[in-house]
């Protein structure tokens, strides 16, 4: 399968003040079609901040990133933002649901956002509450939830548009461990069954194994 994240000599530098702080230092790698990626660190160490750059959220200092074969450097805004609501799912550690929403309408914001048509998506909701074991729940508000529950829900609003690539910042970073291990065996098998590309960020050993590759991240820098 081919190459379908990127990132090319990555750098990226905050400043604060007369202060500069060097968080990325010439990052460098490919994530093929269809893996499971872990890049794991501890915390401080630059993971989210890369995360953050290969979909969008961020802007390097400098170095770039493909997406797709895509520079996103040469996009205009609007056209990143679209790629990004449709090529990519966000998934983050805490969870991000809008409190006075129910789970279907927290979960169809995507669709909203893109200004289709829900009904269109009716067997698309079905198919993703019974993938996430949500089926009974979909009128239930987040605070109705537990965490593992809506956990589970912004997962199922990453999956909702069908994209390629699925990105996670700590998606068990709020979870006790039972339930954070339930969560990974989904990201595994929403890897296997639906072919998604997911690259996760994690300080745990235990959940960066659950990918098919990890790519340690320490001082800015990668290997493997």
């Amino acid at each position: 399968m081919g190459i379908i994240i990127e990132a090319i000599n990555l750098c990226k530098t905050y400043k604060m003040g007369e202060i500069s702080i060097e968080v990325l230092r010439g990052v460098n790698f490919a994530v093929n079609q269809g893996e499971y990626v872990s890049l794991m660190g501890p915390s401080g160490s630059g993971k989210s901040t890369l995360l953050y750059l290969l979909g969008g959220l961020d802007k390097p200092t400098s170095g770039g990133i493909k997406l797709k074969g895509r520079e996103l450097a040469l996009m205009k805004d609007k056209e990143e933002s679209e790629m990004r609501r449709r090529e990519i799912g966000f998934v983050f550690q805490f969870y991000n649901l809008v409190p006075n929403l129910n789970l279907e309408e927290n979960i169809m914001l995507p669709i909203l956002l893109d200004g289709k048509k829900l009904k269109q998506y009716k067997n698309r909701l079905d198919e993703i509450l019974e993938l996430v074991g949500l089926s009974d729940r979909r009128r239930h508000t987040p605070r109705e939830l537990s965490g593992g529950q809506q956990q589970r829900v912004a997962i199922a609003r990453a999956l909702v548009n069908d994209p390629d690539i699925i990105l996670a910042d700590e998606p068990t970073g709020n979870l006790d461990s039972k339930t954070g291990t339930e969560i990974l065996e989904l990201f595994k098998r929403i890897n296997k069954e639906k072919g998604k590309t997911i690259v996760q960020v994690t300080h745990s050993h235990e959940a960066a194994q659950y990918g098919t590759r990890i790519i340690n991240v320490k001082d800015g820098r990668v290997w493997e």
